[in-house]
This record gives structure tokens, sequence and C-alpha cells, in this order.
């Protein structure tokens, strides 16, 4: 009865649509994200689309289409150095993340102040997914899917082994662009509903929890699919019956449920 009258709300629904879509994206590619030990390129891109957003509020642009080039393009750049051996990787995530991060928070502390759009992004809210930001979400969470299931066998024979995908004439550094401009869309569109603080989690979460339970690629995708979606859903009706943070309520279904799985594992080995 109590999930009858929450999906009976316009604003319940729109939440709904989008998060089902946006976890479902965020599932299936943090899957190879994680498999290539690329998994924090999610959490740096989600700071940079803070530090994006914050610029864009005060210049008085719209935050999400302005935040959308500005991440695709920090993906390329982010991408580039974790396939650079002079680099170090998770070193040069962390400085693009903070320092986006700061960015924004000195942009924001000179202009506007944090303001309910501004805290709406961080922290993300179901009130502020409007009609507009739905449709957008609907057509390029779409697309990310279209596309995934297109080069799915070009991506998992990337994400398993890249030298021989080299030898057999795969274009690897297409392949991975690929994968790192559809993170960068599905962190973007998450913001909304997620917040730009906790939007990676949700590419993390789900593929590890099916790691611990199946063993082939497939298996694993399709569980994170299932695993993302139903713990969305869960996470969206406990923060409608006890009214608390979507993001944060999410998160801590995630975690339990990943703990959940080790436990399962465990026993399995014994």
């Amino acid at each position: 009865m109590i999930l009858l009258q929450m999906f009976s709300w316009p604003f319940m629904q729109r939440a709904l649509i989008a998060g089902v879509l946006v976890s479902l994206c965020c599932a299936l590619l943090g899957v190879s994200l994680v498999l290539k030990r690329y998994s924090m390129i999610g959490d740096g891109l989600s700071h940079v689309s803070f530090g994006a957003l914050a610029v864009a509020v005060a210049l008085g642009f719209t935050p999400l289409y302005f935040s959308i080039p500005v991440v695709v393009l920090a993906a390329f750049f982010l991408l580039r150095m974790a396939g650079n051996p002079r680099w170090n990787s998770d070193a040069a995530i962390a400085a693009v993340s903070a320092s986006s991060l700061a960015v924004g928070i000195l942009v924001i502390s000179c202009t506007t102040g944090m303001t309910t759009d501004v805290d709406n992004y961080m922290f993300g809210s179901v009130l502020a997914m409007s009609r507009a930001d739905v449709a957008l979400s609907v057509l390029v969470s779409a697309a990310v899917l279209v596309l995934f299931v297109l080069f799915y066998h070009k991506l998992f024979a990337v994400t398993f082994d890249e030298s021989f995908s080299r030898a057999a004439g795969l274009n690897v550094d297409r392949y991975n662009t690929l994968l790192a401009v559809l993170t960068a869309l599905t962190i973007v569109l998450g913001m909304r509903m997620m917040g730009a603080m906790l939007i990676s989690s949700l590419v993390i979460f789900p593929a590890l929890t099916a790691m611990r339970l199946f063993r082939s690629f497939r298996g694993v995708v399709l569980c994170a699919a299932v695993t993302s979606v139903a713990c969305f859903c869960t996470g969206l009706s406990v923060s409608f019956i006890r009214s608390t943070p979507v993001g944060a309520t999410v998160v801590c279904v995630n975690l339990i449920l990943f703990l959940t799985s080790c436990l399962v594992a465990a026993l399995r080995r014994r």
C-alpha cells in the first residue's frame, strides 16, 4: 500500500525511471572498470563533474549540459594518464579529483554560496529531477546500453587481455576511449540522483558483489545489473518511507548486499 502511494507521486516516478536506467548503465560499465583496475576513474570523474557544475551555476549555464563535455574531456585525459607508464595512474586520478573538488568549492564560496541547486548535485535529490532531466537520462542511458550491447564482445576482449586484443587486430585505444566516454556520460547523469560524492559507488559495488558470486564474465555482468537495479529500488523505497537521503540509503543497501555476498563466498570455500 505504501509502495503504491509512493509511486503515485510524479517526482518518484521520474526518480524511478531515471534511477533504474542510470543504475543499469553503472553496473554494466562497472564490471569492465573494476576488472581493468580503472574503478577510481569513476570517483575522479564524479569530482570533476562537481567542479564543472559549480562553474556552470556561477556562470548561469545549465549544469547538466555544461558538465557533460567537461567530464568527457576529463575522461580522455584520465584514460591517457592511466595508459602512460610514466604516470602513476592512481596519483594522477587523485590529483585531478582533489583539484576539481577544490576548484568547485572555491567557485561556490566566491560566487553563489551553497545554493539548493549545488547541494542537490553534490548529495543528490529525487526532488531535483525535472521532466527534461528524465528525458535526457532516458536518451543517454539508451545510447549507453545500445553501445555496450553492440560492442560487448570487443569490450570483453579488451577488458581481459589488451595485448591479445592488439595482436588480434582490435583498436584497443578506441574501445578504452569508448568505455571512458560511456562512464563519463553515466556519471554526469547519476549526479542528480546520487550526488557527485556518491555516484561512483554505483559503479563499484554491484561489480564487486557479482564477482563474489559468479566466475564468468557474462554471469558477473548480469548479476551486477540485477543487483544494481534491485539495490536502487530498495534504497529509493526505504528513503521515501524513512525520510533519509536517497544517495546514502542506496549506497548502504549496496554495502549490505556486498557484505552478504562476501559471507556467501566464504561459506562456499569451506
